[in-house]
């Protein structure tokens, strides 16, 4: 394999000439961070922070089309059009802490509205998404993002999975006196949406295949855990999200349908159930208070 000696002296580089070195090979550089950066057309930009080597070190790229590389040092850029289309590159000593920045191609591929990306990296990575995305997925472990930019992601490899301008449904629920909003995201959006009370069941109508579909339901409408139909078959749901008042719950129909979300329970139960509760908790620490007053 050609491998590039690059050197990074005063404010210039200066580039060995290739050459093949047959098997011999070199410690890899030690690493400070990686950086990843995709914007919302899927374009991704890496950096890598590299910490100062004794000795010559290589640094191995993220897998994929390597271009557009570049060594930061002092604040001076300068590129590295040597270095494009490798696998790797051979460091000489002493560069002192440096940034490796390039473009990385081929490596997201967008599909009914979901980008995704087989991803593996050894050294501990950071990704900065566009603001459009909120919910992801990693290895089909839902992660929401809330007002963060990104993740870490620790020895890396995942199946990231993500949608950018989803179609999102506000439906208002009215119950007595109470109201209730139920937002529903998929790519195509839904329709016929029904709360049903009696039924402990949240119903609407999905468009598409294989598409995420997410529900954010409100505890206090309807409570987990919840069982998920289409079209009358009982189909798995992702691992949910639940931050105290709301649940991320989010499904994958293979075809378009009838969705039927079934909770435990449903409001005004849930109401009537916390005077139950608070008593049942008064129940359990009165020996103990019985018990600290006799002391």
């Amino acid at each position: 394999m050609k491998k590039i000696f690059i050197g990074f002296f005063a404010f210039s580089l200066l580039f060995f000439s290739p050459e093949v070195f047959g098997q011999e090979s070199f410690q890899e550089v030690k690493q400070k961070s990686v950086t990843i950066t995709v914007d919302n057309e899927g374009n991704v930009k890496v950096v890598h922070e590299l910490r100062n080597s004794e000795d010559a070190s290589q640094l191995t790229f993220v897998d994929g089309t390597v271009s557009n590389v570049k060594f930061m040092k002092f604040g001076i850029e300068e590129s590295v059009p040597e270095a494009e289309g490798k696998e790797s590159i051979v460091l000489l000593p002493n560069q002192g802490n440096l940034f490796v920045t390039y473009d990385l191609k081929d490596v997201l591929f967008e599909k009914n509205g979901v980008w995704t990306w087989d991803f593996f990296y050894p050294e501990s990575t950071a990704f900065i998404f566009p603001e459009e995305v909120d919910l992801l997925f990693a290895n089909e472990r839902p992660i929401f993002l809330d007002d963060k930019k990104g993740i870490a992601c620790h020895g890396c490899q995942m199946l990231l999975e993500y949608s950018i301008n989803e179609s999102r449904i506000y439906q208002n629920v009215k119950w007595e006196e109470k109201e209730f909003t139920v937002e529903v995201r998929n790519q195509n959006g839904v329709d016929k949406f029904v709360f049903d009370q009696p039924s402990k069941s949240i119903t609407f109508d999905t468009i598409g295949e294989n598409r995420f579909v997410t529900t954010i339901i409100p505890l206090e409408l309807l409570w987990e855990p919840y069982t998920v139909f289409l079209n009358d078959e009982e189909i798995p749901s992702r691992q949910h999200i639940n931050n105290g008042t709301h649940v991320w719950l989010i499904i994958n129909p293979d075809t378009s349908g009838q969705v039927n979300i079934f909770g435990t329970t449903v409001v005004p139960e849930f109401s009537m159930m916390i005077p139950l509760i608070i008593g049942f908790f008064v129940i359990l620490t009165l020996p103990f208070m019985k018990k600290f007053n006799l002391r």
